[in-house]
């Protein structure tokens, strides 16, 4: 199993991506809010990734924090959800927006994604009801699982080259003094300082 990927950006399109690790070009498929928040060609990136395996076929996913892993996991457990439908809703909502539509059991909202249309919508919103508490990346009883910035600043510091774990200890001291309402730029900014120390 391939949980994660730790190299260079050497390709992107659309919907997928290139990672060279050491030599090797692994191809992911992921949301475009994960490709977009890649850094240029060339590039240090490190994504944590989700391996399907079919009969005819083998699919790397990829995910820049692990609450869209999780949503995606959760995404796919649904029938007639696949891994590209997954990816659809994710680029169109975040892990948090994703769960905030099923609670409210809003179908418009969900069907928003390419290929999802108000039945598969409705399938959704019903089977993940509850399911979609996605904890946070930095655990429960931090600060900064308070603010929902946290895992896109992990997911920042991440694609800046940094190691998962000082990555998840700067951002939670950048949490901790800025408080739950600390803008992701601030967050950012906060914890480069911090990991720079």
């Amino acid at each position: 199993m391939i949980a994660r990927l730790a190299g260079t950006l050497a390709e992107l399109s659309a919907d997928s991506a290139v990672i060279d690790v050491r030599g090797v070009g692994y191809l992911v498929l992921a949301s475009g809010r994960t490709l977009s928040a890649l850094p240029p060609v060339g590039g240090d990136v490190i994504l944590l990734t989700e391996l399907q395996v079919r009969e005819d076929s083998m699919t790397l996913f990829a995910f820049g924090a692990a609450a869209e892993r999780e949503a995606f996991r959760q995404l796919t457990s649904v029938q007639g959800v696949g891994g590209k439908v997954a990816l659809a809703i994710l680029t169109i909502l975040s892990p948090d927006e994703l769960a905030r539509a099923v609670s409210a059991g809003d179908k418009a909202m969900i069907a928003r994604a390419s290929g999802v249309g108000p039945k598969l919508a409705q399938r959704i919103a019903l089977e993940l009801q509850g399911k979609l508490g996605l904890a946070p990346a930095l655990g429960p009883g931090t600060p900064a699982a308070a603010n929902p910035a946290t895992n896109d600043a992990l997911s920042a510091l991440a694609n800046l080259g940094f190691k998962p774990a000082e990555a998840a200890k700067a951002v939670a001291a950048a949490a901790e003094e800025l408080g739950p309402d600390a803008s992701l730029d601030a967050l950012v900014r906060s914890a480069l300082k911090k990991a720079a120390r």
